[in-house]
């Protein structure tokens, strides 16, 4: 299979230690041009990805017409702008998540790949990681019977003033790992809220803590959930599935191998204890795979721009049911 070439839009620190990184082991992949106004900024990417083209602009990078995708890293309320005028200029998009600031935002982006026919994704990266999907598996085929509550954990401090999520175009805890401690729900249960309460923690208007309880349902039913999520406390990660029968517990669910072994653990009565384990896989590099063999092959992509919207669905209505709002 012929190399997908990728242009990053954007010298962001994410992008240098987790997607460069992955680009250049990623198969099917090839780290080409960076744009960056910044020449200092790009040096650390050249390291990685010798002869790479640094472009002084973003603009400069979606003419260039070596560049067949671009991965967007930019700041949220710029995640929308530039995907569109990336498809028009005739590439794929790969940006990161959350794609908009309200569902509707992303509807005018999903207007344009269906113009361009060319392929537009949010990098969602965790389902494309087989320990969700192991986890999904489990709750369709009743490994734990009836699934009767979730509750996901996400948390660590940062209280660096000059991060983006510090600031007010960042968002905070909601936007920033949100869609992971919601959606990563919704995805293994094949479900959506139904019902929400959410107490929220503010400091210098930015939204550090937040925890959501309520309900959603999925094709066993209705089902309980709790989801927290702060960038103001330790690092924490967690999941866990509740049946009437057993439970599933997710060990690293965001951050596999990076903020912990990727290990799931089936528990269920009179049976004994499965582990799943996978030690050092790269869902950052899985997604770029994906994404390659979703163009070049037609195979299978499992979060589509919907998918997308229907997880920010969630984000905006998170934040409508605050308490005392």
């Amino acid at each position: 299979m012929r190399a997908m070439t990728f242009g990053i839009l954007g010298a962001s620190n994410f992008a240098l230690k987790r997607m460069a990184p992955a680009m250049q082991v990623a198969r099917g992949v090839h780290l080409t041009a960076l744009a960056t106004s910044t020449p200092g900024k790009a040096a650390p990417f050249a390291d990685l990805a010798p002869g790479l083209r640094v472009h002084a602009s973003y603009e400069a990078l979606l003419a260039d017409p070596a560049i067949e995708a671009v991965y967007i890293p930019l700041p949220n309320p710029l995640h929308v702008d530039w995907s569109i005028r990336a498809l028009e200029a005739g590439k794929h998009v790969l940006c990161e998540k959350p794609l908009a600031l309200s569902a509707d935002a992303i509807d005018p982006l999903i207007a344009a790949r269906d113009r361009s026919g060319l392929f537009a994704a949010e990098a969602y990266m965790i389902v494309h990681h087989p320990q969700w999907h192991q986890v999904r598996d489990w709750l369709d085929e009743g490994a734990i019977g009836r699934l009767r509550h979730a509750d996901t954990v996400f948390t660590f401090h940062n209280p660096d003033p000059g991060n983006i999520r510090n600031r007010a175009e960042g968002g905070g805890s909601i936007p920033d790992i949100g869609p992971y401690a919601y959606s990563s729900i919704r995805f293994a249960a094949r479900a959506e809220p139904v019902a929400l309460r959410t107490t929220i923690r503010r400091e210098d208007g930015l939204e550090v803590f937040a925890q959501v309880t309520g309900e959603m349902e999925g094709p066993q039913g209705r089902f309980s959930f709790g989801a927290m999520t702060s960038i103001r406390l330790h690092d924490r990660q967690e999941a866990c599935f509740q049946g009437d029968r057993g439970l599933i517990r997710v060990h690293a669910p965001f951050a596999a191998n990076v903020g912990g072994e990727a290990v799931v653990t089936l528990l269920r009565d009179g049976a004994p204890e499965t582990v799943m384990r996978w030690p050092g896989l790269n869902q950052y590099v899985l997604q770029l795979e994906a994404f390659v063999a979703h163009v070049r092959e037609g195979a299978p992509y499992p979060w589509t721009l919907e998918d997308a919207r229907k997880a920010q669905e969630m984000i905006d209505r998170v934040r409508a049911a605050e308490v005392g709002s």
